[in-house]
C-alpha cells in the first residue's frame, strides 16, 4: 500500500492531476493488451494511479484528498480512458467510492481512512442480489453479486442489499461496508469488453456488519447526511444516486476520444487497398470523423453543464428537484450513448482493418459497448425514468 501524504505535502489540484493523467496515457496504451490478458490492471498501472493522486481526487481534504469539484471525476477519467478504457473504468469507480465514503458515519470513515487514506473500496451495488436482516448492534448480510470492478486491488467493498424490516414489514435499500476478510472473490471475469477491470463476482455468507458501517440510500439523495459534520463541503451533499451515471460516463468519452485520435492519426497516410487512393481524401471518411468528434463534444458539454448546475444548486443549500435529478439520469446515459455512436462510426469507417487484434479501434468498440451496458448508462432505463417524470408519473426508480 502506498504511503499516505505527510502534513507538509499538499494534495494535487485539478491542473496538476490533469497533467499527471495526460502523462500516463502513453504508458496505458502500451499496457492495454497486457492488461486484457491479465483481466485486471497491471501492478505498474495500480502504482501509477496511486502515486499520481488520481484515486483520491474526490476524497475529503481533511484526510489528504484533493476534494475537487464533482465534474473533475468526469474530466480526469475521460483523459485516462483515451489510453485504456478498463483503467478508466476502475479509476472512475474507486475514486467515486472515496466520494461516497465521505457521506458515511464518521466511525466508518475513520476505520477505513484511519488505517490508510490510500485504501481502495470496490463495490457490488446490485441491491436485489443481497439480503440483510437486523441483528443486535447492526445487521447480518448475505448475497452474491457480479461486476465488482477493481476488487483485487481493494481492501474494502461497498455492498448493496435489501433490508427487510420485520417490525414494519417494509423493505429498504441499504449499503454495507465490509473488509476483504469478510467476503469471497469468485473469478468469473471472462468477457469481451472492459476485460481488464477484474469485475469479478463476490460472495458474503451471513456476516455481521456493525450499524455504523451501513447507510440507507435515502441518505445520499441530496442534502446533509451522516458524514456532513466531518465533511461539510457541497461535494458531499450532492444527490449521489442521481449523479452516479456521470461518474462512469467519462469512461465512454475517453474511449471515444482515444478512438478518434487513433483513427485520425492512422488515416492520414493510409491508402485504399483497392484504388490506391489516400483514404483521407474520401468525403465519407471526413464526415464520419467530423460526426464522431461532434458527438463526443456534445456529450462532454451536456455532462459538464449538469455537474455545474447540480453543484450550484447544492452550494445554495437546495436539493435538486425530482425533474432535475431525472434529467441528470437521462443525460448521463445519453452522453454515453453519443460516445458509443461515435466509436461505431469509426469502427465502420475503418473497414476490414478494424477487426485485427492489433488495431485499438476494435478494443474501443468492445469497451464502449461494455460500458454502455451498465445500468446507469443504459439509455432505455434512464430515458424511461425521465419520460415518466416529465409525464407526471412516479419515476419507478430510486432517485
Amino acid at each position: 500500500m502506498p504511503q499516505a501524504r505527510t502534513e507538509q505535502q499538499t494534495a494535487p489540484r485539478f491542473d496538476e492531476l490533469m497533467a499527471r493523467a495526460e502523462a500516463l496515457v502513453p504508458r496505458l496504451r502500451e499496457r492495454a493488451a497486457e492488461a486484457e490478458d491479465l483481466r485486471r490492471m497491471p501492478e505498474e498501472t495500480l502504482a501509477d494511479l496511486h502515486s499520481s493522486g488520481l484515486f483520491r481526487m474526490l476524497q475529503p481534504a481533511r484526510v489528504g484528498g484533493s476534494e475537487l469539484p464533482f465534474r473533475a471525476l468526469y474530466e480526469l477519467t475521460a483523459v485516462i480512458g483515451t489510453g485504456c478504457g478498463s483503467t478508466s473504468w476502475v479509476l472512475a469507480n474507486l475514486a467515486a467510492h472515496h466520494w461516497l465514503l465521505g457521506m458515511w458515519h464518521p466511525e466508518a470513515q475513520e476505520e477505513i481512512w484511519g488505517e490508510s487514506p490510500d485504501s481502495l473500496i470496490s463495490s457490488a451495488l446490485i441491491f436485489a442480489r443481497g439480503r440483510a436482516s437486523r441483528a443486535p448492534g447492526g445487521y447480518r448480510l448475505s448475497g452474491r453479486w457480479p461486476f465488482s470492478s477493481g476488487i483485487d486491488a481493494s481492501t474494502w467493498n461497498m455492498f448493496g442489499a435489501i433490508f427487510s424490516d420485520e417490525e414494519t414489514g417494509q423493505n429498504e435499500a441499504r449499503m454495507f461496508l465490509l473488509p476483504k476478510s469478510d467476503y469471497k472473490i469468485i473469478d468469473t471475469w471472462h468477457v469481451i469488453g472492459l476485460a481488464a477491470t477484474g469485475s469479478k463476482d463476490v460472495e458474503v455468507s451471513d456476516v455481521f456488519v456493525p450499524a455504523y458501517r451501513t447507510l440507507s440510500t435515502e441518505r445520499i439523495r441530496g442534502g446533509p447526511n451522516r458524514g456532513s459534520e466531518l465533511n461539510p463541503g457541497s461535494l458531499y451533499r450532492l444527490p449521489a444516486v442521481s449523479l452516479f451515471g456521470f461518474a462512469i460516463a467519462g469512461v465512454s468519452l475517453g474511449i471515444a476520444r482515444g478512438a478518434i485520435s487513433h483513427f485520425a492519426a492512422t488515416t492520414r497516410t493510409r491508402l485504399s487497398a483497392y484504388t490506391g487512393r489516400n483514404i483521407a481524401d474520401f468525403t465519407n471518411i471526413q464526415v464520419h470523423l467530423a460526426e464522431a468528434a461532434a458527438l463526443t463534444d456534445a456529450a462532454e458539454a451536456m455532462v459538464l453543464r449538469d455537474c455545474d448546475e447540480a453543484t450550484r444548486i447544492t452550494e445554495a443549500g437546495i436539493v435538486p428537484s425530482l425533474e432535475q435529478r431525472a434529467r441528470y439520469k437521462r443525460d448521463g446515459a445519453f452522453a454515453a450513448t453519443l460516445c458509443t455512436r461515435a466509436v461505431d462510426l469509426l469502427f465502420s469507417a475503418t473497414g476490414g482493418n478494424a477487426i485485427y487484434a492489433r488495431n485499438p479501434i476494435q478494443r474501443a468498440f468492445r469497451d464502449v459497448h461494455a460500458a454502455n451496458a451498465h445500468y446507469n448508462l443504459n439509455w432505455d432505463v434512464s430515458g424511461a425514468i425521465y419520460g415518466r417524470v416529465a409525464l407526471g408519473l412516479p419515476p419507478d426508480a430510486p432517485l
